[in-house]
């Protein structure tokens, strides 16, 4: 989507939630005094946690399909994301149109690196949960990695006796594919290789980041270990679910869709160049049933220049991990 075309459509949505969102209202008329909205830079918007401490929502009670909340922490309190049909079904799509540019549009056999997940009410679950059924419709014969914290290698055997020679969708948090598939992996005890194995992973880079472990170096040893060679990293948050950002395989940089868009700014909200590393804020489309459009995060991000012909001609930008001290989010159990 052309640069006008995301401004029009983005303050469209600005003003359908000034308009439907008390909340939304008194954070703009206070915080934003610019009358005239001309550039993406004045779109107004909204720090990630205030979804914690307030419910944002533009649509009345009576329509809530669905709530989201963020896997918080036992010492933090999980954000709230209140979803309608209409919203459910738009980022569902935009979610589908996303993925099928890297896996196509034939679902694959999945290996999911988690334990089985136990919905127990289908219109209220946390982030991590959203995001197995999210990247779940994608997959066929879904099976899971862990049980009781341990691997199954039963399974495991099972699942590659049927699929190791042709291609399958392998789904986790980052932190989760480290431990499970490089950490505790026993090659010993598996009957097949799992280099048909296509990787889609994100979240989790907080942990990652503790024990020294790069995005090359995680990439690496899925190489050396498991033969892995297909790895493709994504970043979102549950504020903005199904307006992901997938990394270019080839530069490492992730890259908007034509849903989404993202600006760099500093500690006094001053829209930063390329090369300077500020706080993320991220624009989307999809947000209608709550004013998620515009988002301030606590993660710090870099827009940057390269000659990748992969993206040529796309935005792109790196993710710095978390700003110090900041609350560290939950959405894959960091």
């Amino acid at each position: 989507m052309e640069k006008k075309s995301f401004l029009k459509e983005i303050l469209k949505l600005n003003n359908y939630h000034y308009k439907n969102s008390s909340e939304f209202k008194k954070i703009t008329k206070f915080f934003f005094k610019k009358e005239k909205i001309t550039e993406l830079k004045d779109i107004p918007f909204i720090p990630a946690k205030l979804f914690k401490e307030a419910s944002l929502k533009s649509i009345p009670e009576k329509k809530i399909f669905k709530i989201l909340n963020s896997s918080g922490t036992s010492s933090s309190t999980p954000s709230k994301i209140f979803l309608d049909k209409e919203n459910a079904k738009k980022q569902t799509r935009v979610l589908n149109e996303i993925v099928t540019r890297i896996l196509g549009k034939q679902r694959l056999p999945m290996l999911i690196i988690d334990e089985k997940i136990s919905i127990k009410n289908k219109n209220k679950f946390d982030a991590k949960t959203a995001a197995i059924i999210g990247f779940s419709l994608f997959g066929t014969n879904h099976n899971y990695l862990i049980k009781n914290k341990k691997i199954d290698y039963e399974n495991l055997n099972e699942f590659l006796k049927n699929y190791h020679d042709k291609s399958f969708l392998i789904f986790g948090f980052t932190s989760n594919v480290y431990e499970y598939l490089v950490r505790q992996f026993d090659k010993k005890k598996v009957n097949f290789d799992l280099s048909k194995g296509i990787l889609i992973h994100g979240g989790g880079w907080k942990k990652m980041s503790s024990i020294n472990i790069s995005n090359t170096k995680f990439k690496d040893k899925l190489k050396i270990h498991l033969k892995i060679n297909n790895v493709f990293n994504y970043y979102g948050l549950i504020e903005q679910t199904g307006s992901i950002f997938f990394e270019c395989k080839s530069c490492g940089c992730f890259n908007p869709s034509k849903y989404s868009d993202v600006i760099i700014r500093d500690k006094n909200f001053n829209v930063l160049p390329k090369k300077k590393i500020g706080y993320l804020q991220l624009l989307s489309l999809l947000p209608t049933s709550y004013p998620g459009h515009s988002i301030l995060t606590e993660d710090l991000g870099e827009l940057i220049e390269n000659d990748c012909d992969n993206c040529k001609g796309k935005k792109k930008f790196l993710v710095h991990g978390r700003v110090e001290q900041s609350e560290i989010r939950g959405c894959s159990d960091t």
